[in-house]
């Protein structure tokens, strides 16, 4: 729950303006909670007098806005959209725990619906190896299900099937990423938004990032391998292999013009 310091509140009615419930007031010259929240935290981040905590928080963790190192320029945002590339070549070398750390806080402050927090972050190193004939079964499992649909891709997932899994070493599946990503979530947009910010932060840490349709797809044919995943409830909303990419790009790619309606 929220508690507000009465000692430290000035009573200036910030927190009861930006609420997102109307579940605040200002009685007597001091701001007080009506009633239960989803504790979005919005009244800790305006508070001028930093009288509001949530105990159910690690308070340590929020941070003073400093606007040297909080604002970003916009071109170099817009670069850094525009430079990214999806990596299939990645160097055999493996992602620190930390910097993993980091990707995953990405992920983590991502906004959520009704401040939910329900994504989970699945981080798979040491054990991908072991992970990696779980997917190559649900490749294979999905090359069945085509078959029996009659779709003509059936053929070519066996055929890929065939000829790459027992060689990792030419693996058209993880292209010799060291780390899988994966994204769980209660509600697929908020795992999609989390997914987004963790591909932006690996790429600023020097990393290279692959969203993997294809291992999805095998997973989610796989219930053994969804339940090595631990994903309980949720539901699997993206998989990144991450790491080094062993080729540098030197500039960017062309798009398309942008489909736009004004109005």
């Amino acid at each position: 729950m929220v508690v507000i310091d009465s000692q430290s509140c000035i009573g200036c009615g910030a927190c009861v303006q930006d609420c997102p419930q109307a579940n605040l007031s200002v009685e007597e010259g001091t701001a007080k909670v009506l009633g239960n929240c989803m504790q979005c935290g919005h009244c800790v981040a305006i508070c001028p007098a930093n009288a509001v905590r949530i105990p159910e928080y690690d308070m340590e963790d929020v941070t003073e806005y400093d606007p040297e190192t909080f604002r970003l320029a916009p071109e170099q945002v817009l670069n850094a959209i525009k430079f990214r590339r999806s990596i299939r070549h990645f160097k055999n070398t493996a992602v620190p725990p930390e910097t993993l750390q980091k990707i995953i806080e990405a992920g983590r402050y991502t906004e959520t619906a009704v401040n939910r927090q329900d994504n989970r972050f699945i981080v798979v190193q040491e054990k991908l190896p072991e992970f990696r004939k779980l997917i190559w079964e649900g490749w294979r499992k999905t090359a069945e299900i085509l078959r029996e649909q009659s779709d003509p891709q059936a053929q070519w997932y066996r055929s890929v099937y065939e000829k790459y899994e027992n060689h990792p070493e030419r693996d058209p599946l993880f292209f010799g990423a060291p780390v899988l990503l994966a994204v769980a979530s209660g509600r697929a947009l908020n795992g999609g938004m989390a997914s987004a910010n963790m591909e932006t932060m690996a790429v600023s840490l020097g990393l290279g990032v692959l969203v993997s349709g294809m291992i999805e797809r095998a997973i989610k044919a796989n219930p053994q391998a969804q339940e090595w995943l631990e994903l309980g409830e949720k539901q699997l909303v993206s998989c990144m292999l991450v790491g080094y990419p062993q080729l540098q790009y030197r500039r960017t790619a062309p798009r398309l013009r942008a489909d736009i309606t004004w109005k």
